[in-house]
């Protein structure tokens, strides 16, 4: 970890630009944050520089190890293309570990990624309040960094279980490794974080649009609760959210997603990733990532409407697995919204119709460049969450008023039976494929039954889930199901402490 924080700090001290007088300009290769941060634009450009490794993680990693990480999607075996052997480790639960940590790539950039976060937003709590500029906005940069580090240090704690606690920007070799810190410590230090950046943060409606608000915050926090089991505080969070009046289901849930051009950060939306579409090299392209294998141009056109189609070899990650399709209600509209099918002229399956995860598919101008909104939270999973938290404490009549808030939107009635139960299977309808099933397993008590049991399913019948007859799961298939990821071993290497 040693290089990743050195590194990122650099990175993150090299964010300016031209000044106003060249004859004044401090050499790129001497910037530091002494002579960068001395001005309120300085530390806008390093908060936005805070937020850019989300688009990575959640066009690249965020639904590897969260969604294909469970029952809810799997890859489309391609034996033509070969082995993908990386992605495939995790949503067979075969990742290789060994005295605590792995060689998994998307597990060691997952991790990079999100101490990236935390050294670009260390690099301004650490300075912002040395520098004097509006009391207003200084409140906001901070508020955002904040959040940014605390959701970092939420997803690693989540993934990892223990991590090191970077506080303090790392300025020399000798300050880049720390011990591991305890799950309890790790959540001390994101509850103080969200705590402190909620009253600094403006409204939805009083904020730039694509930027963490006090809803985001409250809402962050009250899923840290939740993890915690902290069912009265996540409830008071929750109201908050839900009397601000700043949000509001969209009665069309296929319209609830943005596009790739509009419809972001709509009414609905809480908090998501900003992508834009065109050659800023601000684009996505996960969708692409979603789709079946081997795909012609002319099927991949059917679905992203580019002028410039191409076809899709390799193998197909994140499909729908026949669990999460025989998951929805008859009658719930989400299933048609968020699920449609192609048939592949080039599968080596006799059955060549496979499901994709339609949601988040909408048409572009290019090929593999997208500009489509990433849902980190929606108000849906608001409603949800409060939901939970006041069932678990015995509010039943309550809990169902919001939970039926959802199921109405969805073209259901009211729920029956366990109410528990219920609130479990509308998150996991509601927000399918939104990186949040694998999370929800861990954090219920689930996971190692609804697994184990999944992977049987795979081994006893693989053409089910899109394996070409005659082909069978790997020998090691779902042999290390396991409630945290190990540490990534390219890190060990230059750590002590694990």
């Amino acid at each position: 970890m040693k290089k990743t924080i050195l590194f990122t700090f650099l990175v993150g001290s090299m964010l300016s630009s031209c000044k106003d007088d060249f004859l004044t300009i401090v050499p790129e290769t001497q910037l530091s944050s002494a002579t960068f941060f001395t001005k309120e634009a300085d530390f806008q450009q390093a908060v936005n520089a805070a937020y850019v490794p989300l688009r990575t993680i959640f066009n690249d990693r965020a639904w590897l190890l969260g969604e294909m990480h469970s029952d809810n999607t799997y890859y489309a075996r391609n034996p033509l293309f070969g082995a993908t052997e990386q992605q495939e480790d995790i949503a067979d639960f075969a990742i290789p570990t060994a005295n605590g940590v792995t060689s998994n790539t998307h597990v060691l950039n997952q991790y990079r990624q999100d101490y990236l976060i935390i050294a670009r937003t260390n690099q301004v709590l650490s300075t912002i309040d040395k520098v004097d500029f509006a009391a207003e906005s200084k409140n906001n940069l901070k508020g955002q960094a904040l959040f940014l580090r605390a959701f970092a240090y939420f997803e690693l704690v989540r993934y990892f279980g223990k991590v090191p606690l970077h506080l303090t920007p790392v300025t020399n070799r000798e300050e880049a490794a720390l011990p591991l810190s305890s799950e309890e410590e790790l959540y001390t230090q994101i509850v103080k974080d969200l705590t402190e950046a909620i009253p600094m943060l403006p409204a939805k409606s009083k904020q730039e649009a694509g930027r963490v608000t006090s809803g985001a915050a409250r809402t962050l926090l009250a899923n840290v609760y939740i993890n915690q089991k902290k069912w009265a505080e996540a409830e008071t969070l929750l109201r908050e959210v839900v009397t601000s009046n700043e949000y509001a289901l969209i009665p069309n849930y296929a319209d609830v997603f943005s596009t790739s051009t509009s419809n972001k950060n709509n009414k609905e939306s809480v908090f998501e990733v900003q992508f834009l579409e065109g050659s800023a090299g601000l684009n996505g392209n996960f969708i692409y990532q979603f789709m079946p294998r081997p795909m012609a141009a002319t099927e991949v056109v059917t679905i992203m409407g580019t002028s410039n189609p191409q076809p899709l070899d390799a193998e197909g990650n994140n499909i729908p697995t026949p669990d999460i399709i025989a998951a929805y209600e008859t009658g719930d509209i989400r299933k048609d919204a968020s699920i449609g099918y192609i048939t592949l002229s080039g599968s080596a399956r006799s059955n060549k119709v496979y499901p994709y995860i339609k949601k988040f598919a909408k048409p572009h101008a290019l090929h593999n460049n997208t500009g489509t909104n990433w849902p980190v939270y929606r108000y849906s999973e608001v409603l949800l969450f409060l939901a939970e938290a006041l069932n678990e404490q015995g509010k039943t009549g309550d809990a169902a008023t919001f939970l039926n808030q959802v199921r109405s939107r969805a073209g259901l009635g009211e729920a029956q039976g366990d109410l528990r139960e219920a609130i479990y299977q509308e998150r996991r309808v509601e927000l399918a494929f939104e990186n949040k099933r694998w999370f929800d397993l861990v954090r219920t008590g689930r996971a190692i039954d609804v697994i184990t049991a999944y992977g049987q399913r795979v081994k006893a019948n693989p053409v089910a889930y899109y394996y070409p007859e005659g082909s069978q799961p790997r020998s090691h298939a779902f042999s290390n199901i396991t409630l945290t990821y190990a540490l990534p071993a390219d890190e060990a290497a230059l750590s002590p402490y694990f």
